[in-house]
């Protein structure tokens, strides 16, 4: 016995098959929508979990553009793709959400530190900033800032890769720069800032121009990665709207549609600073799946297909901790069971391979505080550890 086949609502094209890919792919089921990924290999999540894939490389043109005939959208699970790459898709006809103008500000670092402190009526404040050169620049920006100082890839690092603090100036010299190209550098150096509190502001944006935006997202970095989210940031009612106020400028300033997280840095001597962006769905959201209305997920789905967007109202405060691969091998569905028993825990495996440092999967927890939402799902992450 058959059946007639079901038009999808949509098809959406997304390049990588991570986490972020395998969570999209639940929301679409959701709304019976066709999400057809970008993998490397038939063991990323995604396809694991069940997305119709193709195989490729994301630097590779021509599988781009096999993926992109897929969608009547391309959306991305990371920020990777090589710009020349998405400009030459976009050129094609393909309807890239968010555009290659607007991804440049997640993918290159320097690029964004530049255009965000010179734009017009936002009045954007970032950390002090060099372009490195040379051991010498870093030398002369610590004279001027102080001992330490940070150290970033200008592009391709994340959870804590191409991040480093230098203390002195024999940090400094393990570094080997290459000088052949005087315009453009592959290193920004900022200044160590004391912080009061890191948090994201989540912003969707559909084309025609409607958005909305999530609570503050309190994150805490181990190492560079985000280790736990709390919602909502406890922060000054003052910096939570100025925060969402500039968040919003920006995702209109820089053209964003779908997921914009926009990272921030609350200095003890009162500073408001951006950080970064990620114009995807992003870690810090991933407790918006049980924490509110409409998770970051389905949103992103919305706002790319310029569908209307969803609540973003916190049904509960709530604590999102990641599950870390440890030095030894854990077998996570072993241990699953007895994490089932926690209430109000909420888990989420990956269907990755354990490895030190390798994100695994995270629980978030509801409770009547984020204080007690956080010992729960801390609680309950310590369960898939050694």
């Amino acid at each position: 016995m058959t059946k007639d086949n079901v038009e999808p609502s949509a098809r959406v094209a997304m390049v990588g098959a991570g986490q972020l890919a395998r969570m999209t792919y639940q929301a679409a089921i959701d709304y019976g929508v066709d999400l057809h990924v970008l993998a490397s290999s038939v063991s990323d999540p995604a396809v694991v979990g069940g997305a119709s894939y193709s195989i490729g490389n994301y630097e590779h043109y021509l599988d781009l553009v096999m993926v992109s005939k897929f969608g009547q959208v391309v959306t991305f699970d990371h920020e990777l793709v090589p710009p020349s790459h998405l400009q030459s898709l976009e050129e094609a006809g393909f309807q890239l959400r968010p555009s290659p103008k607007a991804l440049a500000f997640a993918q290159d670092k320097l690029h964004a530190r530049r255009q965000l402190k010179n734009f017009e009526h936002i009045n954007v404040s970032v950390p002090e900033f060099i372009p490195v050169f040379s051991v010498e620049d870093i030398t002369r920006f610590a004279t001027n800032h102080g001992w330490p100082v940070i150290l970033k890839a200008r592009g391709g690092g994340y959870d804590g890769r191409g991040v480093h603090v230098l203390n002195n100036s024999g940090d400094a010299n393990r570094f080997v720069f290459d000088t052949t190209n005087s315009s453009e550098p592959a290193w920004v150096l900022e200044e160590h800032l004391e912080l009061a509190a890191e948090f994201a502001i989540i912003i969707a944006r559909r084309p025609s121009g409607d958005l909305v935006s999530y609570p503050p997202i309190g994150t805490r970095q181990e190492g560079g990665m985000c280790q736990e989210v709390t919602m909502p940031a406890e922060l000054p009612d003052e910096v939570t709207s100025e925060a969402i106020r500039l968040a919003k400028e920006i995702v209109i300033g820089i053209g964003a549609t779908g997921i914009c997280a926009i990272e921030f840095f609350w200095t003890t001597d009162g500073r408001l600073l951006l950080n970064e962006l990620a114009l995807r769905p992003h870690n810090s959201g991933h407790g918006t799946i049980e924490a509110c209305v409409t998770s970051q997920f389905h949103q992103h789905l919305r706002a790319i297909l310029d569908w209307p967007l969803g609540s973003t109202e916190l049904i509960s405060p709530a604590a999102t901790v990641n599950i870390i691969g440890g030095p030894f091998e854990v077998n996570l569905v072993d241990r699953l069971p007895a994490a089932l028993s926690v209430a109000d825990a909420h888990i989420h495996l990956y269907a990755k391979k354990s490895r030190p440092g390798r994100k695994l999967g995270h629980v978030t927890a509801l409770g009547p505080s984020v204080e007690q939402a956080l010992e729960t799902a801390r609680a309950t992450a310590r369960m898939f550890k050694l």
